[in-house]
């Protein structure tokens, strides 16, 4: 009996203690006078996520209720506190003025026990400038012209099974179609590999590419885990990539470069950027005191970042602006003409010189990612303590995460008129001249913007430059309207289909 009571008494004192720490703990910000929503002691600011509310919306939300109440408001991602940033003049501070205290995303990464995660878009301190200053040089524009004739090609496929698809029916579900389009190019450019999915919606590059976006080792809660305790999670090793997935792209990439060694091919493509980072071009060392080459798995990491990344968010932007497309006709006809009118000056050839002379179709992606942008919020860490310029009481600890909503500041009235409203026009070279680079942030800003843009923008403007230049779009009665977020995904997507009713021009 005695037993019983000292076990039961040492349960109250537990959750007394337990009781008092998470107190304290989520009153981090009230006892500062810093604005922050009451957390959830399960989910902090994150209520709802998932299931009654999607990434999209809390971020949105957020923004509006704290905006104007000082240079951030408090945020918790699940049990870890962070600063969801509020003030223009602080984000480019944190994104270029004061880069070296915020280089880190703070996102979970475990490049020993899982691979996969060495991914640039993961990697913190020495690792991620290591691996930007190999990654940076294979995007320029002059690499960019070696991989265009590839993704001209799967364009050309495209036409031809969607004009097929056409014929057995007058309306379209984009959005599934348009994935599989950009899995083909980065199937093309990254692994030197016919995909297939064009022609095969089962195809197993496409499902693998589904399901690394929303399927984790240990489902939501290890996934939870991971974030809010990082170095807790590094020491029992845990993984985020499902094992399946995993060892289908360790053995992908293996069997291509064994290949590709083997019978010395060269394509000018991706994998051959990396091949040579991994057999021929020493580069410095993350303790800069040694030459080295890329290891295997270092090129495995980025292989896989090139595919998730570019077939999704591109697919995405393309889907959405049909939609938009679809709604305003007259629009949609403007950058016909114009691509009409560029392709005659290059006597009917899409060339990369082309591409780039439609300045309104860029004009038109440009909206679109302002209007849907697919990370609609951009992270960073904390490395030392900040305090915020002009606000002494404002002060970011060492090892807080900092949140940019980046979609909700580009639908705010201040920096957009009419914000809800599709319009091109926001992006003309007088327009943009107007603003601060941090009013806009589809592809982030500063050191750690995003390093496939030009891969990014240019198998858009030829995904779409080929559609609107064979078929014309239009809504229909299945058409959305206004779409549905999905509330699984943290990148923006739709909740369905985009169904549009396309005819040849």
């Amino acid at each position: 009996m005695l037993i019983v009571s000292y076990v039961l008494y040492l349960i109250i004192t537990l959750l007394t203690v337990l009781g008092f720490w998470l107190k304290k703990h989520f009153s981090y910000f009230e006892s500062r006078r810093i604005p922050c929503e009451k957390p959830n002691i399960f989910l902090g600011n994150l209520g709802g996520v998932q299931t009654t509310r999607s990434f999209q919306e809390i971020w949105m939300n957020y923004y509006k209720k704290f905006k104007d109440t000082g240079p951030f408001a408090g945020f918790y991602w699940f049990q870890r506190p962070g600063v969801f940033l509020l003030d223009m003049e602080l984000i480019k501070n944190v994104l270029i003025k004061d880069f070296n205290n915020f280089t880190n995303r703070g996102f979970y990464t475990n490049k020993k026990d899982d691979p996969l995660t060495g991914i640039l878009f993961l990697l913190e301190g020495h690792s991620w400038k290591f691996m930007r200053t190999k990654i940076s040089p294979t995007f320029t524009s002059g690499k960019m012209k070696f991989m265009f004739p590839t993704v001209i090609s799967v364009g050309q496929e495209f036409v031809k099974v969607f004009g097929e698809m056409l014929q057995q029916q007058a309306v379209i579900e984009v959005k599934e179609l348009l994935a599989r389009f950009t899995i083909d190019v980065i199937g093309n450019c990254g692994f030197g590999i016919d995909c297939c999915s064009l022609r095969d919606p089962k195809a197993e590059f496409l499902i693998m590419g589904r399901k690394s976006l929303v399927e984790f080792r240990y489902g939501r809660i290890g996934s939870a885990f991971n974030s809010a305790f990082p170095n807790l999670a590094r020491k029992f090793h845990m993984k985020i990539t499902p094992a399946y997935i995993e060892e289908f792209f360790m053995r992908t990439v293996r069997e291509t470069v064994e290949y590709r060694e083997k019978h010395n091919i060269r394509r000018n493509d991706f994998m051959d950027l990396l091949l040579d980072l991994k057999n021929n071009k020493l580069v410095k060392s993350e303790n800069d005191d040694e030459l080295r080459n890329l290891t295997f798995d270092e090129l495995v990491a980025q292989i896989f970042l090139f595919f998730v990344a570019g077939f999704e968010t591109s697919s995405t932007t393309m889907g959405f602006a049909l939609y938009e497309l679809a709604k305003h006709e007259e629009i949609q006809e403007r950058v016909r003409k114009e691509i009409s009118d560029v392709l005659d000056n290059y006597k009917q050839e899409l060339t990369y010189e082309a591409i780039k002379d439609m300045t309104f179709l860029n004009q038109v992606i440009l909206e679109t990612l302002r209007l849907y942008t697919v990370i609609p919020v951009l992270n960073r860490q904390c490395l030392n303590d900040y305090v915020v310029p002009g606000h002494p009481n404002y002060v970011i600890k060492k090892d807080m995460l900092v949140y940019i909503p980046a979609g909700a500041i580009h639908r705010d009235p201040k920096y957009y008129p009419n914000p809800d409203v599709f319009n091109p026009d926001n992006f003309t070279p007088e327009k943009v001249k107007e603003r601060e680079s941090v009013h806009y942030l589809a592809f982030g800003d500063g050191p750690r913007n995003c390093v496939g843009m030009r891969f990014g923008q240019m198998q858009t403007r030829i995904g779409l430059a080929l559609l609107l230049k064979n078929f014309r779009f239009s809504v229909c009665s299945e058409t959305q309207i206004p779409l549905k977020y999905s509330k699984k995904h943290f990148l923006l997507a739709t909740e369905s289909g985009i169904y549009l009713k396309a005819e040849r021009v």
